[in-house]
């Protein structure tokens, strides 16, 4: 391709790629979508929508009696659309919901966002570290004891799991993932050991609160004294009954 635009000039149109040599069919499905055409005569080929489906964005724009070009600069003409009308049995509502966000911000980059990052100018190797220092740092390994994260000394600290919330934390993988930016705490430097214990506490320094369990009082049983009904005999005697009906 690089050779053929040397040779010919810059193309026009995604579809000037079919005639670059030995570039069949299948080379021009896979390729064609990566090339982006600016102020060409379509303004699709400067879209990340595959030439596969200009197809539907022509059929968009026919039914709204627009261009493509009004279609993707009025979002009015877009709201208008609905997309279940162009489903077919190889164009699925995923697929049509990617062709309407690339209308909306045609040309757009769909990788993520480049986050700069650096770690603090200062602090080149391990003698430079203090307790109580506030470094920014990248998680590089996360352990069932904690996670390891590199602060820009060439030894990785270990945040152990007690330092990792201001809760209680059973599991590290769900507070932190590998190459996740995040703020630590200096604890303690063992230089002879080359380790760094780290903390990603709000504040290190305090004790955990140490919360005692809640005496839960039993509850009260209210117990029914059963009143026995006896008799009022003399002496409370069961053979009483008897001798009066003798006598």
């Amino acid at each position: 391709m690089v050779q053929y635009r040397d040779e010919n000039g810059a193309f026009a149109s995604r579809d000037d790629l079919r005639n670059v040599p030995r570039l069949g069919p299948k080379a021009f499905e896979q390729s064609s979508g990566f090339l982006r055409i600016k102020n060409g005569a379509n303004p699709l080929d400067a879209s990340a929508v595959h030439p596969e489906s200009y197809g539907i964005v022509f059929s968009m724009a026919h039914d709204l009696g627009c261009t493509v070009s009004d279609l993707m600069s009025d979002a009015q003409l877009r709201r208008e659309i609905d997309i279940s009308k162009y489903v077919t049995d190889r164009v699925g509502i995923p697929t049509l919901k990617d062709i309407m966000e690339e209308l909306a911000k045609p040309g757009r980059d769909p990788r993520d966002e480049f986050e700069s990052f650096a770690f603090a100018s200062d602090i080149e190797k391990i003698e430079d570290l203090e307790s109580g220092q506030k470094l920014p740092g990248i998680v590089t390994n996360v352990t069932a004891f904690g996670a390891f994260v590199d602060i820009g000394v060439h030894h990785d600290g270990l945040i152990h799991i007690s330092e990792l919330s201001d809760r209680f934390v059973k599991d590290p993988a769900k507070v932190v993932k590998v190459n996740q930016k995040v703020m630590v705490t200096v604890l303690d430097v063992d230089l002879e050991r080359n380790r760094i214990s780290l903390s990603m506490k709000t504040n290190p320094d305090e004790k955990p609160k140490i919360r005692s369990k809640q005496q839960r009082t039993k509850p009260e049983r209210r117990i029914r004294e059963k009143k026995i009904k006896t008799k009022n005999t003399p002496f409370n005697n069961p053979f009483a009954d008897i001798f009066k009906s003798t006598s």
